[in-house]
């Protein structure tokens, strides 16, 4: 083998710190098994890309990655979209004769082992139920996930206001239609005088959209308890990462669910976690396998987040990681903020294939030991191009790497075992049973319920399908009277409070105003007295001497 060769491998890859070990690297079809191609701990926030086609080894490479992530007490959160990935939780077969001829090859002690696992699922039928309440969406969020207009989203910033001020929760879809119809109606009309009134076009609009969403397979995502983000940062009572693994075989063709969860969550992440710089290893690791699927879907909306995220994320200490088959399906934009790079086979088989491989060739580091373009197309299943940043913040030297196998099942577990693990989970146990508390359809329903039953005892008409007795009618009267007389005298004690306090800021400005005043006179007279004294101009009359010669 090429000297030269091995001496800047061991110099591009050589770490006095913890690193995640990936294989080791060849030239000319020669392997050097001494030598190891390595990713330090604390550069995995630096973001990175796991590409190649179909069959080359990707999702091995992630759960190489995801398993000693969690071996150094890494969390680690993986978008798990096919269910292979379930496999982690279970030890890989060191019997497996691929798996010996790999190690054999290159030098690799294989240890097998299983990692601790949490299954999550949009669905509730892969794992615990994933939920999240309206209101921590907000209004902008929420109208991105609707694909509102901005005056659409306007009046949903209305909504939220109004049911802010009048302690309504706003917890599932329902909340929401139903405070849209109401104060759309007869009886809500005179509320929004206070809010700027809404149009019914618009207002049937956001209905039309949230109906959308809710046939999209979103309706169950809204709801309590509400998932906390903080449950992706967990570790073991030995202090290895818990891998938190998304199931979406079940949900793929239900984009949008997908969509508004990463839209939510991204948010919740990035709001939650306070800003730390660079750690010795990250607090969290993102892998989002099979991202294309991701990004052919996702809304402008989502696109603006997973942006706004990679840009801004790293100095939390937190990694992402897209695996998906070509490097172009993922945005520019994207892909400009990513530092770590694992490139598996490319296949040109068209005209087209051609030119994007020629594309990824030009965006490798220069080297003096391959071809990049000829060996990308020449590697085989289990090889990649590497190049990482190394602590000091510059790429590492292109290696052509024989990946290690990773110490997990590569296979996804059997329907029996997965259903064991996922229902023993901490979070399946957490998030089992839905919570229905009163929200804000209860509470107007109620209210619209109990304005219908006034308005028919004072007119003394029942409600259709019921009887009221005299007494009940009586009852209702006085109730709506009552009512009637504590909204005005709220009212009042409102704008007597306002006032009151209109009064104290206005004696505040004042008072405040009239001490600044006094002050700046004080300061006026004693500068007067200090010029007009005569030590004072003794000292002038020194200084200018000094200055230009007495005379």
């Amino acid at each position: 083998m090429d000297e030269r060769f091995r001496t800047s491998m061991a110099a591009g890859y050589e770490l006095d710190e913890p690193a995640l070990e990936l294989g080791a690297p060849m030239h000319d079809d020669e392997l050097a098994p001494d030598l190891r191609v390595r990713l330090a701990l604390s550069m995995v926030n630096r973001h990175g890309l796991i590409a190649g086609a179909t069959g080359t080894g990707k999702t091995k490479t992630l759960q190489l990655l995801a398993g000693q992530l969690s071996d150094a007490g890494v969390p680690v959160f993986v978008a798990d979209v096919k269910g292979d990935l379930s496999g982690l939780a279970a030890p890989g077969d060191a019997a497996n004769p691929k798996v010996q001829e790999r190690c054999a090859s290159i030098g690799w002690t294989f240890t097998p082992r299983a990692h601790p696992v949490e299954f999550l699922s949009l669905s509730g039928a892969r794992g615990a139920q994933v939920r999240a309440t309206v209101s921590s969406f907000g209004p902008l969020l929420l109208g991105k996930v609707l694909d509102l207009n901005e005056t659409q989203t306007s009046v949903l910033s209305l909504v939220f206001k109004y049911c802010d001020d009048n302690d309504l929760p706003l917890l599932d879809l329902a909340d929401l239609e139903t405070t849209l119809k109401y104060l759309t109606s007869d009886e809500g009309k005179p509320i929004l005088a206070d809010y700027g009134g809404m149009s019914p076009a618009t207002v049937g609009v956001i209905l039309r959209a949230i109906i959308t969403t809710q046939q999209e397979g979103a309706g169950p995502f809204f709801g309590e308890p509400e998932f906390d983000v903080e449950d992706l940062l967990r570790t073991t009572a030995d202090g290895k990462g818990i891998i938190t693994a998304l199931e979406l075989a079940d949900v793929m063709d239900k984009p949008r669910l997908f969509s508004t969860f990463m839209l939510w969550m991204l948010a919740q992440l990035y709001a939650q976690l306070p800003e730390v710089g660079d750690l010795p290893k990250p607090k969290l690791t993102f892998f989002f396998d099979e991202a294309h699927l991701l990004f052919d879907d996702a809304s402008e909306a989502l696109m603006d987040q997973v942006e706004r995220t990679v840009r801004l994320v790293r100095s939390k200490a937190v990694g992402v990681y897209f695996v998906t088959q070509a490097p172009t399906d993922v945005p520019s934009s994207v892909l400009a903020q990513l530092g770590n790079r694992v490139q598996h086979a490319l296949r040109a088989f068209t005209p087209d294939d051609a030119d994007a491989l020629r594309k990824t060739a030009r965006t490798f580091p220069m080297t003096d030991f391959y071809d990049v373009e000829r060996q990308i197309t020449g590697l085989g299943t289990g090889e990649a191009l590497i190049t990482v940043l190394t602590p000091r913040g510059v790429p590492s030297p292109l290696a052509a790497t024989r990946l290690g196998p990773p110490d997990s099942l590569m296979a996804a577990l059997d329907p029996t075992l997965f259903a064991s693990v996922a229902r023993g989970g901490e979070l399946a146990v957490k998030y089992a049973t839905a919570v229905d508390r009163e929200s804000a359809h209860e509470l107007i329903s109620r209210r619209i319920a109990a304005a219908k039953a006034a308005s028919a005892a004072a007119t003394g008409t029942a409600p259709a399908g019921s009887e009221l007795t005299a007494a009940q009618r009586r009852s209702a009267a006085a109730a709506a009277r009552r009512a009637e007389t504590a909204a005005r005298q709220a009212e009042t004690r409102a704008r007597r409070e306002a006032a009151q306090a209109e009064r104290e800021r206005a004696r505040a400005e004042a008072a405040q105003k009239r001490e600044a005043e006094r002050t700046q006179r004080e300061i006026i007279r004693a500068g007067t007295r200090v010029l007009t004294s005569r030590s004072t101009q003794g000292l002038i009359r020194g200084v200018f001497d000094t200055f230009f010669g007495k005379r």
